[in-house]
């Protein structure tokens, strides 16, 4: 078993051949990697497939389905790839362009990070998406996937290497850590002068060990417990739709909604309508209802459970959803502010001057007017896909696609100035 310490030098001598490379080979590159992934279809969900079948039983529902792959995802994966591909260049893009009264001309251009490591739980499609990004602006990646996921991500890795060869771009440029013991994570955690940035992508635990413990820079990414505020001029209809896919559509994602804040003003009539569209409701279409845990001023409106101390305070990643009633707008932006990550939050009212006032006074990285917090993905924002969702506001804030995969430096052209 090749060691991540020998795929960290790996992956740092290939970043030299990808810097050098021109922007249409790594895009070159992209196209034959998706071309192999959707060659390599069938070994892959064959690998997925047992992949699942150790995990069920010992993982809910929910979570198989981030770990699960079919045709579909498989070729969405794929088409990720080739947007990405087609994406303008990020690398030696001119940013500022100044001459000094000495007549020294500065430059500042954009260069790759160097090599990446990504730290992730359960879901696959990361795994593409993120040597993807890595390639396209230039750098190496080392991939540490969760073991539930670990025959999957190999099979997904291995297809990926197949097209960096056929592109004439070193294998090694993507790896794969082949221990998924807690001491590999650590291991790149501490692997200071040869990871040039890690990013960790999972559950509040592995970012919180992340931050504490890494001694090269990290991004904090994911951990999502994002707030739907029905306001007192909400369009209740509006409001319910937009609830319910923010929380149902796919509840094991950080862009799902985890809590819900209802003014007091509309709390009576709109509480009930949220318990039959949620629970009942979803129970009579076969589909998995909703377990509402309620705040004191929730609960003395509809039936559910009493909310505990830590249930505005998590992130569920499950069809369980925190209730709460607010006096007023500003309760609403201070509530978010105490129990936020920091991730996405959501308005819905027809009121501009409300509308506005929310999305100043809350701190996080996508603020919503009338639109589910499910959009904050970097598909969805044009990105072609993400490394992550950045919490932090240095240097990457939100989906982090190309751009903000990329440093940069100063070129300084002279003429013999001495100082």
């Amino acid at each position: 078993m090749t060691t991540t310490n020998e795929l960290l030098k790996t992956a740092r001598a290939a970043r030299g051949a990808l810097a050098l490379a021109g922007g249409e080979t790594r895009a070159g590159a992209l196209r034959r990697m998706a071309a192999r992934l959707t060659e390599r279809t069938a070994e892959i969900l064959a690998a997925n497939r047992r992949d699942l079948e150790a995990a069920r039983g010992r993982a809910p529902e929910v979570m198989l389905d981030r770990l699960r792959l079919d045709e579909g995802r498989i070729a969405a994966m794929a088409e990720g790839m080739l947007a990405v591909a087609a994406l303008p260049d990020p690398v030696g893009r001119v940013l500022e362009t100044s001459e000094r009264p000495n007549g020294l001309l500065l430059q500042k251009v954009t260069v790759p990070m160097g090599v990446i490591a990504i730290i992730y739980e359960s879901r696959p499609n990361v795994t593409s998406d993120a040597a993807a990004l890595a390639i396209k602006s230039g750098s190496a990646c080392v991939l540490r996937g969760g073991k539930e996921a670990f025959g999957s991500n190999n099979a997904i890795v291995e297809a990926l290497k197949e097209g960096l060869a056929d592109a004439g771009l070193p294998a090694g440029a993507v790896a794969l850590v082949q221990d998924t013991s807690r001491a590999s994570a650590n291991e790149l955690m501490r692997a200071s002068g040869l990871v040039d940035l890690l990013i960790p992508r999972g559950g509040a635990g592995l970012i919180r060990a992340c931050v504490e413990n890494a001694c090269v820079p990290v991004i904090q990414t994911g951990t999502g417990i994002c707030h739907i505020y029905v306001d007192k001029g909400a369009d209740l209809s509006m409001a319910l739709r937009i609830l319910e896919n923010a929380k149902t559509s796919r509840p094991s994602v950080c862009n799902a909604a985890e809590v819900c804040l209802v003014h007091k003003a509309v709390a009576a009539e709109f509480l009930p309508r949220v318990r039959q569209r949620l629970t009942e409701g979803r129970a009579a279409q076969g589909l998995p209802p909703v377990e509402l845990r309620l705040g004191r001023g929730a609960a003395a409106l509809i039936e559910g459970r009493p909310a505990g101390p830590a249930d505005f305070d998590t992130e569920f990643l499950d069809y369980i959803l925190a209730v709460e009633v607010v006096d007023s707008l500003e309760a609403a932006a201070a509530h978010i502010a105490a129990h936020s990550t920091g991730h996405s939050e959501a308005i819905v009212t027809g009121d501009e001057a409300a509308a506005a006032a929310f999305a100043a006074a809350v701190d996080s990285a996508a603020v919503y007017v009338n639109a589910s917090t499910r959009f904050t993905d970097g598909g969805e924002f044009g990105l072609g896909c993400e490394m992550g969702i950045s919490t932090q506001k240095l240097h990457a804030r939100g989906p982090m696609g190309l751009e903000q995969l990329v440093s940069y430096k100063y070129i300084i052209r002279g003429s013999g100035q001495i100082r």
